[in-house]
């Protein structure tokens, strides 16, 4: 690449791209799908685990990430958030973990190397996802025990550092630990992160994106935006971020508390609105566009997308929104 990320930062806002599952919902895939030749003699079902096809239906995942680099996302996503032994447990596919990361990174990095060849003043990148996983270190879920615990951080370290390792031999550019409910899961991530660039001796840039749960502008695990950033920041991140859970309006007072007091660069990708009653994200690309522009304006911002029930269509207009507005400058705190 002619400039590092860094640099091409401080100059546009870049573009994250949609939903991953919104848009595979698209192909009403079935369970030969899932399960492919690799997994058709597999004992469990397989439907609903989309991380399976960037294996059994490479067809599909490659065509989403073209989709969403046509419509201006400078950043692809990897078919990744459940691709942890943890969460892969619940379908008993724990052994393909590592395979299923470099499939979906080499898959992504693929498209990525491709459309920057025919663009190369637009360079395209991928960031390895890394979601919370399905179990929580700081919250127990039995409410009868408040004390238990379904998982340690050493186990949490463990799960992280084998999805990591197979991201980063399929090629990834930066990691994105996201939708973060617990920060000692995401600070597990991180930990597992800076293990395995200090055994490779090579650096990655990383994201980090937490989810807002509620109106009290809390994660899950019960902190505020501030006490969220202030956990993470011991590690050199390239940006921190919110994503999930709210839509862009309810998302901009602690995008705010971010700008505030964050000297990294700030991300956001939020839902196309809130659920409705069927679980559907009914927001529109205009709708949506209209509220991110409220983050452009005020220069929250550096790196924009969508989440959950986005789409190649919201992000090309949050794209084209976002080209007219310079990226939130970075900010030198000073000790006192």
């Amino acid at each position: 690449m002619p400039q590092s990320i860094q640099e091409i930062l401080k100059q546009k806002i870049l573009i994250l791209d949609g939903a991953m599952g919104t848009m595979i919902q698209r192909y009403k895939l079935e369970e030969p799908d899932f399960r492919g030749e690799l997994f058709k003699d597999h004992e469990h079902p397989l439907k609903g685990n989309n991380d399976i096809l960037s294996l059994t239906r490479p067809d599909v995942i490659k065509e989403i990430h073209a989709a969403y680099f046509e419509a201006g996302a400078d950043i692809a996503e990897t078919n990744t958030f459940s691709s942890s032994s943890i969460a892969q447990a619940d379908y008993y596919l724990e052994s393909e973990v590592y395979t299923m990361n470099k499939a979906s990174a080499e898959l992504a990095k693929e498209v990525a190397t491709e459309f920057t060849a025919n663009q190369p003043d637009k360079p395209r990148f991928v960031a390895g996802s890394i979601g919370p996983t399905n179990k929580t270190a700081s919250i127990s879920p039995d409410i009868n025990d408040p004390g238990y615990r379904a998982i340690t951080f050493d186990e949490l370290v463990k799960a992280f550092k084998e999805q990591a390792e197979g991201l980063a031999d399929g090629g990834v550019d930066m990691f994105l630990v996201e939708t973060i409910i617990d920060t000692l899961n995401a600070k597990a991530a991180l930990f597992a992160l800076q293990e395995l660039m200090a055994e490779r001796d090579q650096e990655w840039p990383i994201m980090v994106s937490g989810t807002i749960t509620d109106a009290s502008g809390r994660i899950l695990s019960g902190q505020t935006t501030e006490a969220f950033l202030i956990s993470v920041s011991h590690v050199p991140l390239l940006s921190i971020g919110l994503n999930c859970a709210l839509g862009a309006k309810d998302l901009r007072p602690y995008l705010q508390v971010l700008d505030n007091r964050s000297d990294f660069f700030v991300s956001a990708h939020p839902n196309a609105g809130l659920p409705n009653e069927f679980g559907a994200y009914d927001q529109t690309p205009e709708q949506m566009t209209e509220q991110i522009e409220e983050f452009l304006k005020e220069g929250l911002v550096n790196i924009i997308g969508g989440c959950c029930g986005t789409t190649p269509d919201h992000i090309k207009l949050i794209a084209e929104a976002a080209a007219k507005y310079k990226p939130r400058k970075l900010k030198v705190f000073t000790e006192a």
